[in-house]
């Protein structure tokens, strides 16, 4: 039996060794304590990578690659977007490290208090830190598929489905998932490294209740920003033009710095709105005193905030407006047409003639009326050409610079109704009714020159006519007059010349016989005829004669397929594409279906990003101001009135980079679309009317994820 003492002794270490806490218990439990902090951090990370790895998903998708042009301004403008969205999500992650590590610090000072050396502590600073941010962002890398799946099928389903439609993947878009992935993991750990060579104990402890004040500019930051933001989007906009005329080269990738005064110009206004705000407070100088003065003493996190988020707002209004421009273009369009149906073919093909489809369209009981046919020619024409020598050119002189179609006076006179005289020798240009110039048409034209006799005949361009049906890229025409227009006709064969046919329909159309017709007419033509609007004959004959590959025959060129004649490829891009208003009006979103769906998608992207950050900016208003808010109510602030703070600082991270973002962008595409002819034009107009509304219809959806996210403070901060 053992001894009462040594009974007592025993029972007393016992107790000890429960009541000892080694240090990583204290590691776990402090760790426990800011669950919430790593819990925003992960949040962040898994969002970001998710977004970066969903958006590259789309961009290196051949889905969307095979129906956006190579070098096209489509592709480059996701392209653009995608370098914002990457640069937003970079600072937002930089961002949520920061939040995190500041929290963290508070937890390495106590253990450094405690004893615990600086090696002692790198395992498991390091340890943790790597596991929370490979983890979430994996989880993020790995989300972004489903998550791009989930959303384009979304599409397919209550929107638009076509067979271009179906999502195809290319796994090369995780290299950019990697890349980010690394620069989370290193900027986390060289956070981590930071800290901890900090030497101040104290410093460590208090690091999470440090200020980060912006420096105070007088109020003249705000409307200078404003000038240098749309100074530094003019330069930008405009210098490559500058370049080109100044050095006869093409602008190099720098030239696009000459945009960093748009960033600075943001900043200035982000910095105005934390350290003034754009009202005055000479009447009322303690209003709103103490939400004012709390983002300033946090100004640097606030203005990185609002800055990233105005540009993503931004971001996403370019590309969601990419929708209303092209859809209001092509519906104002089509319904403006004088006639229902236009076709034009060479003559050396067999399209259906007007027997055919009148017989066709007797079994739909449908009547044509307004029926008229006429005959038009291809010829040469000349000017200056563009030679390339590396980056640099210079302009040469080519008689047989392009392929051109030419009519005669009457054949646009009977067509339009109109009475023109064109004097011999002369020529005019043919564009839509709303541009005085075309890119289609050359002003510069001097001679015509018949490919089968190479007879070149003489002109001079009197100027520009206007008719909608017979302007665009596949069919621009020259008219001239009628005495020339028969001499250019002499010995030119089939290929070289061409027929025009159109009509209306009395009454209601009919879908199924517009698409039948279509079909009877596509497949009507041989495989010369199988190619895109942009191959030119005479461009071909001239490269052959100098002893080059012509661009068209290469790989280089879009292929076409009469096998798919439902295709955005073949759409767009089909030399001989009829113009129906039926068929365009009903099938307009099945026909460019992936193309507008990229840029929703695009903008979808944009706005996510931008509102989670926003809410995570709110919530730590929350997590980093909860004892300002704690010592308001013991000094008896009213709930009200604390609501009334939370409202003036959260209103300003939703309302300011939505304000700026949206007008910035509104008035961007002004610029530009004024910009392209030197004016606006009224289905221009039109179209920034739509983006208006679209304006309104995001800034209803941003103040409904604003309210739902200033409940969410306010209950964090129990302020009822």
């Amino acid at each position: 039996m053992k001894h009462p003492d040594l009974q007592k002794r025993n029972k007393t270490m016992d107790t000890r060794k429960r009541n000892c806490v080694t240090l990583h218990d204290m590691e776990r439990k402090l760790q426990r304590a800011d669950r919430k902090q790593a819990s925003l951090y992960l949040f962040c990370n898994f969002i970001s990578l998710m977004l970066i790895s969903a958006y590259a998903a789309m961009m290196f998708s051949p889905t969307v690659l095979d129906i956006l042009p190579e070098g096209g301004d489509s592709r480059k403008q996701m392209y653009a977007i995608f370098v914002l969205s990457l640069f937003g999500c970079v600072v937002f992650t930089i961002y949520a490290a920061s939040l995190f590590f500041r929290k963290k610090s508070r937890q390495l000072g106590i253990l450094m208090a405690l004893g615990a050396s600086r090696r002692r502590l790198a395992p498991g600073l390091f340890g943790e830190v790597f596991a929370l941010s490979a983890s979430s962002s994996v989880l993020g890398i790995l989300a972004g598929f489903p998550f791009v799946w989930l959303l384009w099928n979304g599409f397919r389903l209550f929107l638009v489905d076509s067979e271009e439609m179906a999502l195809r993947f290319d796994f090369r878009c995780l290299l950019v998932s990697l890349l980010f992935l690394f620069i989370v993991i290193a900027f986390s750990c060289l956070t981590a490294w930071r800290y901890l060579k900090k030497t101040n104990i104290m410093d460590v402890v208090q690091e999470e209740h440090k200020n980060e004040p912006v420096k105070e500019l007088e109020r003249w930051c705000g409307p200078a920003g404003v000038v240098i933001l749309f100074a530094g989007a003019i330069i930008g906009y405009s210098a490559p033009g500058v370049y080109m005329n100044l050095f006869s080269a093409y602008p190099p990738g720098w030239i696009n710095l000459l945009y960093a005064p748009v960033f600075l110009g943001l900043y200035m206004i982000m910095l105005h709105t934390v350290v003034h705000g754009w009202s005055r407070h000479r009447k009322h100088p303690h209003k709103n005193l103490i939400a004012r003065s709390m983002m300033k003493f946090q100004g640097k996190q606030t203005v990185n905030n609002l800055l990233v988020s105005t540009v993503l707002i931004a971001g996403g209004c370019f590309g969601i407006f990419y929708i209303p421009i092209y859809s209001t273009g092509s519906i104002l369009e089509t319904s403006s047409r004088d006639y229902d149906y236009f076709f034009f073919s060479r003559a050396d093909q067999n399209v259906p003639d007007r027997a055919e489809i009148e017989n066709l369209a007797s079994g739909y009981n449908l009547n044509l009326t307004d029926w008229q046919d006429h005959t038009y020619i291809s010829l040469a024409y000349d000017g200056q050409k563009q030679v390339e020598e590396g980056r640099h050119f210079h302009y040469e002189y080519r008689l047989l610079l392009g392929e051109c179609k030419i009519m005669s006076e009457d054949t646009y006179n009977a067509m339009t109704g109109n009475q023109v005289d064109v004097l011999p020798g002369t020529c005019y240009g043919i564009t839509s009714t709303s541009q005085e110039d075309s890119f289609w048409i050359s002003s510069g034209v001097t001679k015509f020159t018949n490919m089968c006799t190479m007879d070149s005949f003489n002109t001079k361009f009197a100027g520009f006519l206007h008719y909608d049906l017979t302007a665009g890229s596949n069919n621009s025409f020259y008219v001239v007059d009628n005495t020339d227009f028969a001499a250019m006709s002499q010995n030119l064969t089939g290929d070289w010349k061409g027929d025009l046919f159109f009509f209306n329909v009395d009454g209601e159309d009919n879908y199924d016989f517009a698409r039948q017709l279509y079909l009877d007419f596509v497949h009507s033509f041989d495989a010369s005829c199988e190619v895109i609007d942009a191959y030119d004959r005479v461009q071909k004959y001239a490269d052959e004669q100098n002893g080059d590959v012509y661009w068209g025959d290469t790989d280089e060129m879009d292929k076409i397929n009469y096998d798919q004649p439902d295709s955005t490829s073949f759409r767009m891009y089909w030399s001989y594409m009829p113009k129906i208003r039926i068929l365009d009006q009903n099938d307009f979103l099945k026909s460019f279906a992936v193309f507008l769906m990229m840029f929703l998608f695009i903008a979808i992207i944009c706005f996510t990003a931008a509102l989670i950050i926003c809410y995570t900016r709110c919530q730590t208003i929350a997590l980093n101001n909860h004892y300002v808010f704690d010592d308001l109510k013991r000094l008896g602030a009213s709930p009200q009135f604390l609501s009334r703070e939370v409202r003036n600082q959260c209103g300003k991270v939703f309302t300011v980079p939505a304000a700026v973002g949206m007008t910035v962008t509104y008035l961007l595409f002004v610029m530009i679309m004024y910009a392209n002819d030197g004016t606006l034009t009224g289905t221009e107009i039109v179209g920034l009317g739509v983006c208006l509304c679209v304006l309104l219809l995001i800034g209803v959806f941003i103040y409904g994820i604003y309210f739902k996210t200033l409940e969410k403070v306010r209950q964090q901060l129990e302020i009822r």
